[in-house]
């Protein structure tokens, strides 16, 4: 099982980031977790970018996108709404077909953002068939510096809620029986 996570964060040291790193560290054998942190370099999106004009970087998120079997979205809430970089990334994927089928969960780094978690379940489920709005996991790490955030996801606790959440979400994405 291939999932790819998208940090919605552009900064260098992002909590999202850092959990996303640490779970795939833990992630069961069977779940290839890869890191996409890079929302931050694409371009602004113009529909005038799209199709023999579209950039190389945003070629290579929508790959990365297509070559996975479903997709865990982390995001820091910025002025209670979704970052726009990610929105941006989002942006890029609309006119394409990579999205509209690909598994979707979210996962959170706060005991804040409900605002924009609301905000991303309605984009995503408007741009996939597939948003898993039931498979979310919180877990309390905002103002953790990365090595402390490594601590924290590792602590037995949150070891086990991280890898029943990966495999809940992997069910997920088989069920449809298009992954084997």
């Amino acid at each position: 099982m291939k999932i790819l996570a998208i940090s919605g964060s552009a900064r260098l040291n992002s909590t999202n980031t850092a959990m996303l790193r640490a779970i795939r560290a833990i992630a069961p054998s069977d779940i290839e977790v890869s890191i996409f942190d890079g929302v931050g370099r694409l371009p602004v999106f113009s529909p005038d970018l799209e199709g023999e004009w579209l950039p190389e970087a945003v070629r290579d998120f929508i790959d990365v996108i297509a070559q996975s079997d479903g997709m865990i979205m982390a995001s820091p809430e910025y002025v209670r709404s979704i970052p726009g970089g990610l929105k941006n990334a989002i942006d890029w994927l609309v006119s394409g077909d990579e999205i509209v089928h690909k598994p979707i969960a979210l996962l959170h780094a706060s005991h804040r953002g409900d605002d924009m978690l609301a905000g991303l379940r309605t984009v995503l489920s408007t741009i996939t068939d597939r948003f898993a709005g039931d498979i979310f996991l919180r877990l309390h790490l905002m103002k953790l510096e990365p090595a402390e955030v490594w601590k924290a996801v590792e602590a037995a606790e949150n070891r086990s809620r991280v890898q029943a959440y990966l495999q809940a979400f992997s069910a997920y994405c088989m069920a449809d029986n298009k992954i084997a």
